[in-house]
């Protein structure tokens, strides 16, 4: 994906925390000197591009509730079914396909450990697989920006 000066100065500025006000991409549009509309524009364009796939919070979940990471040994023939299953649950995100036995990844998050337990049941009852259940004992954090600067 090629990527014009506004698209680069977006990212760099604002994927580590967007304004937190009424009009968040009116704030964004002042902070870059460009029109609210040229940053609604920029930020569809990349993600009809590939190159953005959300905008949205990350949130300490540990504050908001609970979480744990699942895998699941899906057979090849019934991945795509099994995996629109998870993913129509609202507690599912980051769900992923690894290479390995266990190659259905997501992290599951609610409001306590006993509504997670609750939904684990569920995906197995569901689709007939035991959940591998790995919440999380440390966190270690990263940063996950990626500044672009003036690429060419």
């Amino acid at each position: 994906m090629n990527l014009d000066a506004l698209s680069r100065r977006l990212i760099d500025r604002f994927q580590h925390g967007m304004p937190l006000c009424a009009e968040p991409y009116r704030a964004m549009a002042e902070a870059l000197g460009c029109s609210e509309d040229e940053v609604l524009a920029c930020l569809q364009q990349l993600q009809a591009g590939g190159g953005l796939s959300r905008i949205g919070p990350v949130f300490e979940h540990s504050r908001a509730g609970a979480s744990t990471l699942v895998a699941l040994a899906v057979p090849a023939a019934r991945l795509e079914q099994v995996a629109a299953r998870i993913n129509a649950f609202p507690e599912v995100n980051h769900n992923y396909l690894r290479e390995h036995r266990y190659n259905l990844w997501f992290v599951l998050t609610g409001p306590d450990r006993t509504h997670l337990d609750r939904v684990l049941a569920e995906i197995e009852a569901d689709t007939g697989l035991v959940p591998l259940d790995l919440p999380m004992q440390s966190a270690y954090r990263i940063d996950l920006g990626f500044p672009l600067g003036d690429l060419p």
